[in-house]
Parts: structure tokens; C-alpha cells; sequence
């Protein structure tokens, strides 16, 4: 139990732990100190707006609330019992109010501010201010995606401490001094941070507003509905704004074990992708004169025929952006009603992880922290980067394993890695032995980087650590879901893949994987369920128009194993995938619930342990730890030995590492107000390798291999390993894993 003191907040005793901050206290009082500025995701409290100011008796002086903790014995006044409390707030807020325009009508925070609430509350009920306010041009791009009304700013400086000690980009900055202060990006750049879409919402007046959903809607007009992310493996709680049937905006919703009401700008703004251009809305079938709209009857027809001619040689491809539910359907459909079949299943995971299952909070608890894989944290899983520099403000000793880590590893060696740390004399394997917090964190490519991480975690004995944990980053939001029901629904049988009757290919992202193009060039035919006509158009024998997780109901599992509930925000402008599943399944004498909630409760049964929608709640619960079993055995091979430059003349091959980057991806794609996240057609060069080829950041160079070549600019990247070349998978695709940097 920890240490209570006892205070008295205007004339109510309460107790509290010891530590606990006065606005926190007094919350626990039920009694309200007014705030702007504080905001304890941010850390420790500045008292810039001095709006929380109260009367501590033995103290002369109104002091600012929100840095005072609470004290045994301390006696508080608010504005409630204090007269002077209350004239200090009101003045305050004249303050503010001096140059702040009287455009609430106009403005989009008008209904949703914090400033206007505690103005009808606490503040003057007229001015005495008769000059003219001062004006600034508006709005100024702080970025693309935010604008800034600058006569609205309050300089609570919520959106530099977001900047600075959150995602500690420090591209948002205070500037000048005293009535001259103004909030800024260094040197006039663009905010280019994955997560700068946060300051939007931590704005409490309407400075920083969403270019997106700037004059699109009123809160009087709008409903919010709760939801899951789908655009990486975390999973992060949103709320929906929905007006007249469209998704206006995507905003946070605090789930303070897994995203702590952070949200990274794909998962923030990538919705608009839902009123594309070139989305499909009717199935389209393959004739004489190209791909032709046909209709839902005609393509259930079609569907049907092509699944009775391939029967035993049919695979489908999982892209793991499915909801659990639409992978159970497809397994049962092609395995009830067709018998043979296998899947291509999106990266593999291990339930060998839940021995060593935490939520992902406890990784800023964490006093050692190990990340083992080639990709930076960010570009898979951007909330867990967030959690990872908290433990690092905290402490926490950061270790990175990776081709530009602390530790640096050829690409693919993670595997290897692992098996070093688990070897007792490993320095580093030792301490995590000892440690008593520890976390280990797979972030990168290969299918068996569950396993093995979960391997390492055993052999380090955190099964017994409940503070230890082990996590692995997948590249897909529902791997694991998607692969595990698909598993009940399903059993896997061997298919000669040279040769496929029928490639069934489901989502956007498996329909944009090379790996998946270069099976459909094996197969007699293929059918895509996809939402845009670029990515199978050229392909595809039949197409299915998707739809996106905003227009579906289901389940997911991020990454923790944790099942979270899809909430459809909008209606599809087609059948959603179980509806026409449930019919061409009565093709098949096969009986499919065409709702969300039936296919689940199937499910439930047979893998989830009759888990019900209700228990899973609006925030989610996370599943106790399982007794450890052991993975499959490793399947990843070690690195390739890399040649070693003898003089300063070599110009040989370097090893290509491909990256995802996390703006990056069909729905991306899209988002023109996202085209500045993108990431740049370069190739990243150690120093050394740069200096041997007479190269700087910024040339223009030639990637070749294997007579293909693509021309990049060359960035020098310090941390970088030598002898790789280091390209985004988009401009990397028709590459060999052997390149040569050739300047132009």
C-alpha cells in the first residue's frame, strides 16, 4: 500500500497517495481546478497559463495548482470558497481574452474548447477592452495536414512539450520572447513527424487545426464512433467523426495500457482514401475487351464456377488486414465446401509470446529495453517508439540490435543475435538475465521472429519475471487474428505452388505484395478482393470490390494478443465481404452467418474460450500469460558473410536491405495532404561506403543489379553498417539482394 496523506480541499477532507498532484486530488475531492497548459502525458507541469491558481493557507501569495503536490495537512481553496482564487482566475482569463478573436461561430474547435467552457465558467462577463486586437496572417502551414490561426494561441506550450519531450522531434518551437512569443517549426520547415497530428488535439483553443477537417463540420452536427486502428499492428483506440455518412476526422481514444491517447498521423489521417477516385464499387470480370463491370449476381456466379473447376489446387493469399471474422469465413467457405486448399499467410507470428504477454505501458516501466531486427520501431509499430523514449526519459537503458542500432547487425541477423544472447557468458544476455524489468522487442522482417524472440525471453528466464516481458512487431495489423482463425477454419494441405489452379487474393496489401504478383503469374486464374482497380486492374481475372476497416464490424488482435472490437463508422458503398461470403457459401451447402457478431460467436468457441463482444468492451482487457511451449523450430537462416573492402578503390556489391516505411501503402497512397511523409527515392550509404565510392548526400546515384537499375539520391547515414545499401521497398521493388551504388 502506498504512503496517504490527508488534505483539505475547500472543506472536504480527502486522502491520496503520496506524490499525487494537487489538480489530481482535488479531482479525487470531486472538486475542479481549472487547466489549459497542464497535461500529465506531457510530464511534469509548467503552470504557463496560471488558470489552476488557488489559495494554500500559510501561503501569502495565489499559488499555480497544477505544480503543487499534495501535502499532509495541506488546506486548499478554489475559486468555489476563495474570493481571491476566484478574481485571480478571472483575471487570467481577461488576459487571455485580450487579443484572442471572437470567432466561435467560424472556428472548429467552437463547442469542443476547453476556452470557452471555462469562460462561461470562470470568466468576466464582459470585457473592458476597447482597442482593436492584434491580427495575424492566417492560416499559417505549420504542415500539409495542420494550419495555424496564430491570434488564437494561448502559449500553453501543450504543443512544443508534445514536441520536445513526447516525440522528441523538437521540430515545434516557442520563439521570441515575452508579448512577441509565438509558436513555430524550426526554421519555418514543415512538421514532419509521424505523430505531429497529436498537437490537434492537445490544442485547447482552435490554434492548430486539421486541414482535413477544417470547416467540415460543427460538433452539434457530428457523431463519434469508438473504433480500433488498423494501420499497424498496435492497434490504437479512435473515435470516428461522422457527418451525413462520411468519416470527417479520426480522433484518439485513451486506452492507457496500449496507446495512452497518442495516435500516429497514418492512423490520424489516412481516411479520406475511403472516397477515392478509382474505388471499386462493382465486381469486375475479365472478358474480350479487358476487365467489365458486372453484376453482384453475375460475379457470385463466376466465383462460384471458378472455385468448382480448381477444387484441391486453390490458395489464397491473407494480406492480414482482414478482421478475424472475415478469415474464418474464407477458411470455412474453401475448406467445407471445396476440401484441398492452402494459404499464404501474412507474417508469421508465435503464441509462444503470451508466456511473456504485458501490456505495452509496462515498456516505459521497463529499466532495460533490447530491440532486435532490422527496421526502425517507428516505421512498424510508431506508438511502441513513443513508449520506448518514455522508458528512456525514465531511465531505462535502450539497446537497439539492428543494421544502424547501438548494437549493429548485418540485415537478417536478428536470429543470430538471439542466439547469442541467450549464451550465459553474453554481456548483454547477463544483464537481462539479472534484470528484474526487462523487454525484449523483435522490429523487422522474417517469419520467425515471434518465435525466436520468445525462444530468447525463456532462455533468459522471464517466465518467472512478471515485470519481463517479449513482444514482436508484425508488419500487418491482424496477423496473428487473421492467422489463428483462418487455423480453426481451416487445415492446411500441400499444393504444388508452380502450379495453382486458382490464387484467391484477399486485401490491398497482399494484392500490392510482390511475393503474391509472382504467384498469380503461376496461377491458371485469380480472384482479388481489393478497394482500388490499380492494384490487380492489370491481373485479376475476377474483382471483388473490399472494404475498409471504418465500414466494418469484426474483431482484431494487435500485437499484445489483445482482441479489440472494429465499430462499422460508415456503411461500404458495396456488400461488405461477409455478406457475399455468406451467399456463395450457400453454394456450397455451407452455413456462414452474414453478421460480424454470428461469425464471432463461432469463433469464440472454438479459439477465443467463448469470449463474448460485450466482455471485450470498449477498451479492450488483456489476456493473462499462458504456460510457455516451444516454438517450431528456427527456420531463418544466418546472414550471408559480407565481402570485406581491402583498399580504398573497391567498388563492389553491397547487400540491399529493404525497408516498409510506415507512410507508405495503398490507403497512403491516396492521401495527397501525406505526400510530404513519404519517403525520399534515395539509398542510404554507410560513411565508409560513401567515402569509397566518392560519394555524398545528395548525388544522384545509380542502384543496378542483375541488369536492373533505379536512380536514387545518396543519403550518408552514419549509423548505418557497412556494406549495405538501405532503399525503400517502393523504390526498391524489381532489385536483386546484391546491388551496386554507382554515382551518376
Amino acid at each position: 500500500m502506498p504512503d496517504l496523506v490527508t488534505l483539505t480541499v475547500d472543506d472536504r477532507q480527502v486522502e491520496v497517495p503520496k506524490g499525487t498532484g494537487l489538480v489530481e486530488a482535488a479531482q479525487a475531492a470531486a472538486i475542479e481546478i481549472p487547466v489549459f497548459c497542464y497535461e500529465p502525458r506531457l510530464g511534469p507541469p509548467v503552470g504557463a497559463c496560471r488558470m489552476c491558481l488557488v489559495e494554500i493557507e500559510g501561503m501569502p501569495k495565489l499559488q499555480a495548482g497544477c505544480t503543487l503536490t499534495a501535502q499532509d495537512g495541506m488546506v486548499v481553496r478554489t475559486a468555489a470558497t476563495s474570493a481571491s482564487a476566484a478574481e485571480g482566475q478571472e483575471s487570467t482569463l481577461e488576459f487571455i481574452l485580450v487579443n484572442h478573436p471572437l470567432d466561435c461561430p467560424v472556428c472548429d474547435k467552437g463547442g469542443e474548447c476547453p476556452l470557452q467552457d471555462l469562460t462561461f465558467r470562470y470568466g468576466p462577463g464582459s470585457t473592458r477592452m476597447s482597442f482593436s486586437k492584434l491580427t495575424f496572417d492566417k492560416p499559417i502551414p505549420v504542415s500539409p495536414l495542420i494550419a495555424l490561426d496564430r491570434e488564437r494561441c494561448i502559449l500553453c506550450y501543450r504543443c512544443t512539450r508534445f514536441s520536445e519531450d513526447v516525440a522528441e522531434d523538437g521540430l515545434l518551437i516557442a520563439r521570441n520572447r515575452g508579448a512577441q512569443s509565438e509558436i513555430a517549426t524550426f526554421e519555418d520547415e514543415p512538421y514532419r513527424s509521424p505523430f505531429s497530428g497529436n498537437v490537434i488535439e492537445l490544442c485547447p483553443v482552435g490554434a492548430l487545426t486539421s486541414t482535413l477537417y477544417r470547416f467540415e463540420a460543427r460538433p452539434w452536427d457530428i457523431q463519434n464512433v469508438p473504433t480500433v486502428c488498423t494501420g499497424c499492428s498496435v492497434g490504437c483506440n479512435v473515435s470516428a467523426t461522422i457527418r451525413e455518412g462520411k468519416v470527417k476526422r479520426i480522433l484518439s481514444r485513451n486506452h492507457p495500457e496500449i496507446d495512452r491517447g497518442w495516435l500516429c498521423d497514418k492512423g490520424r489521417f489516412t481516411y479520406p482514401h475511403l472516397r477515392a477516385t478509382d474505388r471499386i464499387t462493382t465486381p469486375l470480370r475479365r472478358g474480350p475487351k479487358g476487365l467489365e463491370e458486372i453484376t453482384w449476381d453475375g460475379a457470385l456466379d463466376s466465383a462460384e464456377a471458378m472455385l468448382r473447376e480448381a477444387e484441391g489446387g486453390i490458395v489464397t493469399a491473407l494480406s492480414g488486414s482482414e478482421t478475424s471474422e472475415i478469415a474464418y469465413a474464407l477458411g470455412r467457405l474453401l475448406r467445407e465446401g471445396l476440401g484441398a486448399h492452402s494459404a499464404v499467410l501474412p507474417e508469421a507470428t508465435s503464441d509462444a509470446l503470451d508466456a511473456f504477454r504485458l501490456p505495452l505501458s509496462a515498456i516505459a516501466e521497463a529499466e532495460l529495453l533490447v530491440v532486435v531486427g532490422d527496421d526502425p520501431v517507428v516505421e512498424r509499430a510508431p506508438i511502441v517508439d513513443l513508449w520506448i523514449k518514455e522508458a528512456g526519459r525514465r531511465g531505462a537503458d535502450v539497446v537497439t540490435c539492428s543494421p544502424t542500432g547501438t548494437v549493429q547487425t548485418q540485415p537478417g541477423g536478428g536470429a543470430e543475435l538471439c542466439r547469442e544472447l541467450s549464451e550465459p557468458r553474453n554481456r548483454l544476455g547477463r544483464r537481462l538475465r539479472r534484470a528484474a524489468r526487462a523487454v525484449l522487442i523483435w522490429s523487422g522482417p522474417g517469419g520467425g521472429g515471434g518465435a525466436r524472440i520468445a525462444e530468447l525471453a525463456h532462455d533468459l528466464g522471464f517466465d518467472g519475471k512478471p515485470g519481463c516481458g517479449a513482444f514482436h512487431l508484425p508488419a500487418t495489423p491482424n496477423a496473428r487474428g487473421a492467422a489463428e482463425a483462418w487455423s480453426v477454419a481451416a487445415d492446411q494441405d500441400e499444393i504444388d505452388v508452380d502450379h495453382v489452379k486458382l490464387l484467391v487474393v484477399s486485401g490491398d496489401d497482399a494484392a500490392a505484395a510482390p511475393s503474391v504478383r509472382s504467384l498469380a503469374e503461376r496461377a491458371d486464374a485469380v480472384i482479388v478482393m481489393t478497394m482500388f482497380h490499380e492494384l490487380a486492374g492489370g491481373w485479376a481475372d475476377l474483382i471483388l470490390p473490399a472494404t475498409a476497416a471504418l465500414e466494418r464490424d469484426g474483431t482484431t488482435m494487435n500485437l499484445e494478443g489483445r482482441i479489440q472490437r472494429l465499430r462499422r463508422a460508415v456503411l461500404s458503398p458495396c456488400p461488405d465481404e461477409l455478406t457475399w461470403i455468406s451467399k456463395l457459401a450457400e453454394r456450397f451447402d455451407v452455413d456462414i452467418s452474414p453478421h460480424a457478431a454470428g461469425v464471432f460467436a463461432k469463433l469464440a468457441e472454438r479459439l477465443f474460450r467463448d469470449l463474448s463482444l460485450d466482455e471485450i468492451g470498449l477498451h479492450a482487457p488483456l489476456p493473462p500469460r499462458h504456460a510457455y511451449e516451444t516454438p517450431a523450430a528456427a527456420t531463418t537462416p544466418a546472414p550471408t558473410p559480407l565481402p570485406t573492402p581491402t583498399d580504398v578503390h573497391f567498388v563492389g556489391e553491397l547487400r540491399l536491405q529493404r525497408y516498409q516505411p510506415l507512410f507508405s501503402g495503398p490507403a497512403v497512397d491516396r492521401v495527397p495532404e501525406l505526400s510530404f511523409q513519404r519517403p525520399p527515392r534515395e539509398v542510404e550509404l554507410s560513411a565508409a561506403d560513401a567515402n569509397r565510392r566518392g560519394i555524398a548526400s545528395g548525388d544522384a546515384v545509380l542502384v543496378r543489379s542483375n541488369g536492373t537499375s533505379v536512380e536514387l539520391r545518396a543519403s550518408v547515414n552514419r549509423k548505418l553498417v557497412d556494406g549495405v545499401a538501405r532503399v525503400a521497398a517502393e523504390h526498391a521493388a524489381d532489385l536483386h539482394p546484391s546491388v551496386e551504388v554507382l554515382k551518376s
